[in-house]
């Protein structure tokens, strides 16, 4: 039997099982997600700082904790971090794969700001050795950086080349000495998958605890274009909680 659980909830949305579902969240649970929305709702003050493409300009950057981004090219990361910063215009998005070429930081609350989201290019067939050369030399050296997200695709479950960044992310943690970040899956476009659903998430779970056991359970999302998105407070709290602005 599936336990009552938020990520289970989603599922459960996803799939029209029940309109709503009572998840049993405490009155703290509630409380944390509403401060973790509070922090993201200044949305029009989310900003664009800048576009990184090489080693030496990142040391032009710093302050505020960050958290980055990762997955698969055309995964659906532009989508989920318009969702999770509020806007639906601040990253670019293409159904062409490969279109993010450079590490995006993007601002989170008005100046000084809460914290940086750092959108990563994608990986994969389209992917260049140059943006892996760049994107390894942050994570390795970044030391406001205090999480990484993998995105995996719902309806394409775990690939190849997931399955190799997510286990060599989760070697980096494992023996890198001084790692101060964390690893979390996050799971996209779960609104397409179809009357299998549930097993396609199970499995993806499966994969990733079985890969990465230092990996954070994932986070089931979808960021439809037209209805409503979910999993997105999650996202928000999950990030808050990273920095340290949420206990």
């Amino acid at each position: 039997m599936l336990a009552s659980t938020p990520n289970v909830a989603a599922i459960l949305r996803a799939f029209h099982v029940l309109p709503t579902l009572q998840t049993g969240s405490s009155g703290s649970s509630r409380c944390i997600s509403s401060r973790a929305n509070a922090i993201f709702k200044d949305a029009k003050s989310a900003e664009f700082l800048a576009a990184v493409g090489d080693k030496e300009s990142l040391s032009l950057l710093g302050g505020l904790p960050e958290v980055v981004v990762t997955g698969r090219a055309n995964v659906g990361k532009s989508s989920l971090l318009n969702s999770v910063i509020g806007r639906r215009d601040l990253l670019f998005t293409s159904k062409k794969a490969g279109r993010t070429q450079t590490l995006n930081f993007f601002r989170v609350g008005s100046h000084p700001g809460h914290l940086v989201v750092v959108d990563s290019p994608g990986y994969g067939a389209r992917g260049r050795p140059e943006w892996g050369a760049l994107f390894n030399h942050y994570i390795e050296t970044r030391k406001q950086l205090c999480r990484v997200y993998i995105l995996i695709s719902a309806a394409h479950g775990m690939s190849a080349t997931d399955e190799a960044m997510l286990s060599s992310l989760n070697a980096q943690i494992q023996s890198l000495d001084g790692t101060c970040w964390t690893l979390q899956a996050i799971i996209t476009r779960a609104d397409a998958l179809k009357t299998n659903g549930r097993a396609q998430i199970n499995q993806i779970e499966q994969d990733v605890f079985r890969i990465a056991p230092t990996c954070l359970p994932p986070i089931i999302t979808s960021c439809p274009s037209k209805g409503i998105p979910f999993g997105i407070d999650e996202v928000r709290k999950s990030i808050s909680h990273a920095c340290g602005i949420l206990p």
